[in-house]
């Protein structure tokens, strides 16, 4: 008999543990973390995929990235994660990856907490500032990754997603839960400093007039730098926005800081498109869903991913590398997978009078 009720408790155990995962399993990583709400994380299906987090969490503090980390782990994946703990390869910043992480940590620890928490996310932060070049950038992998992943990132709002997250400790704010030590808030400062600097400096000048940025820059020279083959040196319509959005969240900015803004605002404006939108339609047959360009007099303004370093001129790659003037011309593959287009600098343009006018601009 006694057995029987060992067993049937293991079976509710099991039952529930299926249950709890099963109710995440259909979401994406990131949206269990941004679009939870904060009693989610006080929960036991929070708590089962916390301990995911810190499995997965390597000791120099980061990351990998690309992880549904709310997927069950089997005990032998737990044990080869334990093992990867002392291991340094392909811990990163890319994706989201490391700062989104941190997050959900501390909406774990708003709810509980658990000290495990805090030092993993203060963890994170050390490993943040360590990443950091002696020139203010950001790689896209640390420990230094061969390759174009040395460069100085933008790409997918890596940088900014720092130097917001050391924002927001530096200013003291409670989109975190967790405070870092005024001695490390001291580094942070001297970091985030040292970032908007990188910015600022890296920000491109066409025939001498200040523009946006590439997606990423040379480490060195601070010069748009080509990435992946269909990633090549441009002024990006998409990354550029996040950059000047921190721009803008600065309280005091500088004169730099503020030319930097205005001038960035100039660019989005002469380099929108207007007159379409861009629409998706099922490919009969398939799963595919087809990108196309609808005429619509009263869409938003769009712009291009990259535009051409000398005169704004849209472009568009295939993994050949070789520049098109459509993308229509690269093959479905790229086109339909690949965000070539964004309506993200309309963020920009509607916050800027506001933001001239606390300015007293």
């Amino acid at each position: 008999m006694k057995k029987l009720k060992t067993a049937l408790v293991f079976a509710l155990i099991l039952v529930l543990n299926t249950t709890i995962y099963a109710q995440v399993s259909n979401k994406k990583w990131p949206d269990i973390i941004n679009k939870s709400e904060p009693a989610w994380f006080a929960t036991a299906e929070a708590k089962a995929v916390a301990e995911n987090v810190l499995l997965y969490q390597r000791n120099i503090g980061g990351w990998p990235k690309n992880i549904q980390m709310q997927n069950p782990l089997s005990e032998v994946e737990k044990q080869k994660l334990i093992a990867l703990k002392p291991d340094t390869k392909e811990i990163t910043t890319d994706n989201k990856a490391t700062t989104q992480e941190m997050l959900f940590l501390s909406k774990m620890y708003a709810q509980t907490p658990d000290e495990r928490y805090k030092a993993a996310f203060l963890a994170g932060f050390d490993y943040l500032l360590k990443a950091q070049y002696a020139n203010g950038g950001w790689p896209q992998f640390y420990p230094l990754k061969k390759g174009y992943y040395t460069h100085i990132t933008y790409n997918d709002d890596s940088m900014a997603n720092i130097l917001m997250v050391l924002k927001e400790c530096i200013d003291k704010t409670d989109y975190y839960s967790i405070k870092p030590s005024e001695a490390t808030l001291e580094k942070a400062k001297i970091a985030f400093d040292k970032g908007i600097d990188c910015i600022v400096k890296s920000q491109y000048k066409q025939n001498g007039v200040l523009t946006v940025w590439c997606a990423q820059h040379d480490e060195v020279t601070l010069l748009p730098a080509n990435a992946r083959a269909y990633e090549l040196a441009s002024l990006s319509g998409q990354e550029s926005v996040k950059i000047v959005q921190l721009l803008m969240s600065i309280e005091n900015p500088s004169p730099e800081v503020i030319n930097a803004v205005n001038s960035a605002v100039a660019w989005f404006e002469k380099t929108k498109i207007t007159g379409i939108r861009e629409d998706r339609v099922p490919v009969p047959n398939s799963k595919i869903m087809e990108k196309v360009l609808v005429k619509d007099p009263n869409a938003e303004p769009l712009w291009a991913r990259f535009m051409e370093l000398t005169d704004n001129t849209p472009f568009f790659c295939d993994r050949d590398g070789i520049k098109k003037a459509s993308y229509f011309e690269i093959g479905q593959e790229r086109r339909t997978g690949y965000n070539w287009y964004t309506n993200k600098p309309n963020d920009v343009l509607k916050k800027y009078p506001a933001w001239k006018k606390k300015l007293k601009l």
